[in-house]
């Protein structure tokens, strides 16, 4: 089992900033591609930033300039600065993280989801 811990979320003002934390838990050996999605009412969950082990990163256009994703290997841990938020980037929030670990003492591949955090824009 790996556990994923968000934090972070809240409602701030259009064009404030927020941080979003998620922390992994678990039976970890590594971990790859870390990254955060977003859900907003009535929409499909889309991707807002991904973070691979190497640190090469990618962004949804929509928030390119504006967001920066970043970890912290050594606390299993990825970060999501928001700056200049938009009142259209309100939705909650998941952190995606995806490695190897092992689980029931054998090696295996996960991918797990955070709770979810809610971030509201308001104009």
């Amino acid at each position: 089992q790996v556990q994923l811990v968000e934090s972070g979320g809240g409602l701030v003002q259009a064009g404030g900033s927020l941080r979003l934390s998620c922390a992994a838990s678990g039976s970890i050996f590594s971990i790859n591609a870390m990254g955060w999605y977003r859900q907003a009412p009535g929409k499909e969950r889309e991707l807002v930033a991904a973070i691979t082990s190497g640190g090469s990163t990618n962004y949804a256009d929509s928030v390119k300039g504006r967001f920066t994703i970043s970890r912290d290997n050594a606390k299993n841990t990825v970060y999501l600065q928001m700056n200049t938020l938009k009142p259209e980037d309100t939705a909650v929030y998941y952190c995606n993280v995806r490695g190897r670990g092992t689980f029931g003492g054998k090696p295996s591949d996960f991918g797990s989801w955070g709770q979810g955090t809610q971030v509201t824009v308001s104009s």
